[in-house]
């Protein structure tokens, strides 16, 4: 058992674990599938991880830039609880279960492989690092009912392989209305938040414009360059911030709040100074977007090619499911609200867990993690404007803010020892799926894996009449917007639909993305 454990724990930890790894390997088997020379093998392969390494890059960079803004509303508000951070909890629970989630996640990996080839669910997941994230969750929430590891190892890798093919299908129709065709699909555990807000955009943003048609007087034209309206409004956040922060904690306390950034060096010498910082942290925000969005079109100019040798081998008819960034450059103003948007959601859902839920049931007080707000919400406000344009982007992303503020309070009470390690996993799919299948396996060995595999049938069943019903039929979630300067031809048919006759569904028009937006190749087939 030594040896497989050591190969298994090699591949998660170094190989699959890395989704810069991962996404070089399959572009490199899709080349070969596609009787590509050596060169090009190597040149796609090389320049799909350096595509995947820039977007960590640039995720490296945003974390370091909201690192002093949390600390600073932290010290402003006062507030103490729980910070949503996914690779943190995944880092804890290593420790103690690295075998078992390795085991989990290669075994549901094939389970989804399969699920792929045999069913209509034709989705590969490729974002290598949530596989672990999730593999990860399933392997605590299991172990801490008290299911002993081969129950563990088994239910949770059937659990694993069907939400990597089902969620992608859940959230497609909503992503081809982003991306206008079926040549990518959403690979994030966020999926739950962007169909919230992808529906959410259909209620209130009939005839509200899109975020990308946001008209500015000709002295503000500068801003419709996306990173600099970026850096700009992140700027303004931090001067606000820093001057609250200042006002709460006092000189001394405030002027040190770049300095562990700084390596415990560079704190502010006076207020001149201190203000400048928070400028300089601000733009710093704007490279790291900036940075992320060029790894994002990198990536795509080589994997969706390749791609294609893979879904004509191996899963025919297949579709790349992919990382949230994936859809930051079809409506680039859109992310910025969103992540606005969605942060401002996580400070109400605080002030409702603080004022109700917490005094009323116990849930821990979840403060909004920039982080994660920044890309499920940034992804978020692109699916709400897809649908309802700007009022869709700011209540959709809203609504994500508040389901990422609950849903990882209800999941600290299926943690067991791990509710307690003040971090938690953060996005949406991970606080209700394994709220839901950690009361499940609570029920008892047997009686919870009967009840864990029910829950999984039902979650499969449903993506697959889901995916013939609604996906393959062309059903567009935005077919009722009449904004100006929406997108045209989608049928109306429905919307004068008498009492009683049989309503069409609507085909998906195709939707031109913005000017540098990636150009994915024509779909891959059904």
């Amino acid at each position: 058992m030594t040896v497989p454990r050591s190969v298994a724990t090699f591949l998660v930890n170094e190989v699959l674990s890395r989704p810069a790894c991962l996404i070089g390997l399959i572009t490199a088997a899709g080349l070969i599938a596609l009787r590509k020379s050596v060169g090009q093998i190597v040149g796609g392969a090389l320049k799909a991880t350096l595509g995947f390494l820039l977007i960590g890059a640039g995720a490296t960079l945003v974390v370091g830039a909201l690192g002093p803004l949390g600390g600073m509303i932290q010290g402003a508000t006062g507030a103490q609880g729980v910070i949503p951070a996914n690779e943190a909890i995944v880092g804890i629970a290593q420790e103690r279960f690295g075998a078992r989630v390795a085991w989990l996640m290669i075994l549901g990996f094939v389970v989804a492989l399969l699920l792929a080839r045999f069913t209509p669910l034709r989705y590969v997941f490729l974002t290598g690092h949530h596989i672990l994230f999730m593999a990860t969750l399933l392997t605590m929430v299991l172990s801490a009912a008290g299911q002993p590891a081969p129950m563990v190892i088994a239910v949770g890798a059937v659990l694993l392989g069907i939400l990597l093919v089902a969620m992608p299908a859940f959230a497609h129709p909503w992503t081809k209305r982003v991306t206008g065709d079926n040549s990518i699909a959403i690979g994030h555990f966020g999926t739950a938040g962007y169909i919230l807000a992808g529906v959410t955009g259909r209620l209130v943003g009939r005839r509200s414009r899109s975020t990308e048609e946001w008209k500015l007087p000709e002295g503000l034209r500068f801003l419709r360059d996306s990173m600099v309206a970026t850096a700009l409004s992140m700027a303004l956040i931090y001067v606000v911030m820093a001057l609250v922060y200042l006002a709460n904690a006092g000189r001394s306390t405030a002027f040190k709040a770049f300095a562990a950034a700084a390596g415990g060096e560079g704190a502010a010498r006076d207020l001149g100074n201190y203000l400048m910082q928070s400028v300089m942290q601000g733009l710093q925000f704007g490279i790291a977007v900036a940075v992320i969005l060029f790894g994002v079109r990198t990536i795509l100019g080589e994997l969706v090619p390749a791609f294609q040798g893979i879904a004509g081998k191996v899963v025919p008819g297949a579709v790349p499911a992919l990382d949230a960034p994936i859809v930051f450059p079809y409506a680039q103003n859109a992310v910025l609200i969103g992540f606005l948007a969605s942060f401002t959601g996580g400070l109400a859902g605080l002030a409702l867990l603080a004022w109700v839920l917490h005094p009323a049931i116990g849930l821990a007080l979840v403060l909004p993690g920039l982080v994660p707000h920044f890309f499920t919400g940034g992804a978020a406000g692109v699916y709400g404007n897809a649908t309802g344009g700007r009022r869709g982007a700011i209540v959709g992303a809203f609504l994500n803010g508040v389901l990422i503020t609950f849903l990882p309070a209800l999941l600290l009470t299926s943690l067991g020892a791990f509710g307690k390690a003040n971090t938690t996993f953060g996005d949406a799919d991970f606080g209700w799926f394994g709220t839901l299948i950690g009361y499940a396996a609570k029920v008892g060995p047997s009686g919870g894996a009967v009840a864990m595999v029910v829950i999984g049938a039902g979650v499969l069943v449903g993506a697959i009449v889901f995916q013939r019903r609604v996906v393959e039929r062309g059903w567009d979630p935005g077919g009722g917007r009449i904004a100006a300067g929406s997108v045209t031809g989608a049928s109306t048919a429905a919307d004068g639909a008498g009492a009683g006759a049989e309503v069409p569904l609507r085909r998906h028009p195709k939707i031109a993305p913005p000017v540098g937006a990636p150009a994915p190749p024509p779909p891959l087939g059904d």
